[in-house]
């Protein structure tokens, strides 16, 4: 199964990034490619956005199930291709880090299915540690910009 993790420093307090990645509302937007999402409950959610996976450039619509929060420093999921025959999970994760700066963690694991798998999986390992960087990367942005907002930074 491809899968990847990324880390990325915050200089947000851990309260306010778990505050963040609780609402799986405030993140799907910053998916790479983002269309929309539709928040069914607040464990449950669909996602549709443009995939550019070298030579496969499709739409993705996929359910996002919140299998497990830990508050303050976790929220992990699993995600069920809608229009794709694919399945995998992952996770945020927040921790103590140095110099008032904190990590959070993104991690994506994610194995296509059917007669394409396997070129679809090879894809995956290709295009996965960058599509895993950058949704970390955009929530710790993201994350930093509405705390200084909020906090009057």
């Amino acid at each position: 199964m491809p899968s990847c993790t990324h880390q990325a420093g915050v200089n947000v307090p851990i309260g306010e990034i778990w505050n963040f990645v609780s609402d799986i509302g405030n993140w799907a937007p910053l998916v790479p490619g983002y269309i929309t999402h539709e928040v069914l409950s607040d464990k449950e959610s669909t996602w549709s956005f443009k995939s550019d996976m070298g030579i496969l450039k499709k739409k993705i619509e996929l359910k996002v199930d919140i299998t497990s929060w830990q508050e303050p420093t976790k929220v992990t999921f699993n995600l069920t291709g809608l229009n794709e025959r694919f399945t995998g999970h992952g996770y945020f994760l927040a921790a103590k880090g140095s110099n008032n700066r904190n990590l959070m963690t993104g991690a994506l694991d994610i194995k296509a299915e059917g007669m394409m798998a396997k070129v679809a999986n090879s894809l995956l390992n290709t295009s996965l540690p960058e599509i895993t960087a950058e949704l970390t990367e955009a929530v710790a942005a993201k994350l930093e910009q509405e705390y200084k907002e909020h906090a009057g930074v």
